[in-house]
């Protein structure tokens, strides 16, 4: 075989596009950064760039994310220079809907990137990093062995109850209760066992059809505002949540978010949101960790480090803890001529 591929002699034509990126995964929720290619995205804070790049670029985010290059459940994120003095770098991010407020698995996946690839340089074997993010700073603190970053904790903005204890009727599953929490999204959370559903692969279109189904119903009946930004005001997902598969764990949770994208990992902002409800109900003490498991039995931990108000509301600062790897570097074109450029998606 090497006598062929030596053989190749090709040259990207002048006129197409060349985008770069470097994928990961976070407990098995993919993850493909863009690091070359793209055009100078303005915009003097994160959501403005967010804004410009999904009014002026949105092409690539579908070229990237849907087919022939990605998947309906592929996610990604965008690198930006930073928009405060003291953050290290910018991010937003991208999947087959359109553009999330926050992200766990990415700020986990980022950090190792930047990290390993020498892209930001920290002395130390943890090292901390500011991330300006659509919904305000992050602080990530990575654990290195020998030059490696093993695990990731992040403290996200604060999290908190939007409401609790509600209930509504949902086409084609019956009457439904319900909580509400924000972790940088917003999200509906109800429990396998009221939906009669297991949280593995084997429901795995059931799960997608459920939380669909709840995300609309929730939306058409019960309007969700950010106290502060209208852009970070509407519900990113449902999270269904059940008991965990090993008896060390805390429990386990299933995300369905953006057009029925699963979330392989636990979800960082879903956590994080859980969080805030279970020390609303009592039943999560700041200093105390619970592990979460997902759909694939990865795990992600989640700690209340501090307590704060946001606006109206009683909050928490998350602490969220997981691991990323590496799964590509990839050289992506685009091809003016291919009519199917843009991407195309099944769902």
């Amino acid at each position: 075989m090497d006598r062929f591929t030596d053989d190749i002699n090709w040259n990207v034509p002048d006129d197409w596009l060349v985008v770069d990126t470097i994928d990961m995964h976070t407990g098995g929720e993919p993850l493909r950064v863009i690091t070359g290619g793209l055009p100078e995205i303005e915009g003097n804070t994160i959501l403005e760039k967010r804004r410009f790049f999904r009014e002026k670029l949105d092409h690539l985010r579908t070229g990237l994310m849907w087919e022939p290059r990605g998947h309906a459940d592929m996610y990604g994120a965008v690198i930006t220079p930073p928009v405060s003095d003291e953050a290290d770098f910018g991010t937003f991010f991208l999947h087959n809907e359109g553009y999330s407020t926050m992200c766990g698995h990415a700020i986990i996946a980022l950090t190792k990137l930047v990290l390993e690839t020498g892209m930001i340089k920290k002395e130390g074997p943890s090292p901390e990093l500011i991330i300006d993010a659509p919904p305000g700073k992050i602080y990530a603190r990575a654990q290195l062995e020998r030059d490696r970053v093993k695990k990731v904790a992040f403290r996200n903005v604060p999290s908190f109850v939007y409401l609790m204890d509600q209930q509504l009727d949902v086409e084609g599953i019956g009457r439904l209760r319900f909580d509400i929490a924000y972790g940088g999204a917003f999200y509906a959370f109800c429990r396998a066992e009221d939906l009669n559903v297991m949280l593995d692969g084997t429901q795995y279109n059931k799960l997608i059809d459920y939380g669909k189904k709840i995300k609309s119903a929730v939306i058409k009946h019960f309007p969700v505002n950010h106290p502060f930004e209208p852009e970070l005001g509407f519900l990113y997902g449902t999270i269904i949540t059940g008991a965990a598969n090993k008896p060390h764990h805390h429990s386990r949770n299933i995300c369905i978010f953006a057009e029925g994208e699963v979330d392989r990992s636990p979800t960082g902002s879903g956590v994080s949101a859980r969080a805030a409800i279970h020390h609303a109900r009592g039943e999560l003490q700041p200093g105390e960790e619970i592990t979460i498991e997902s759909i694939l039995d990865t795990t992600m931990g989640v700690t209340v480090k501090d307590i704060t108000t946001y606006g109206p509301y009683n909050a928490v600062i998350p602490e969220v803890t997981g691991s990323a790897a590496f799964t590509g570097r990839h050289r992506f074109f685009f091809d003016p001529k291919d009519p199917l450029k843009e991407g195309f998606i099944f769902r």
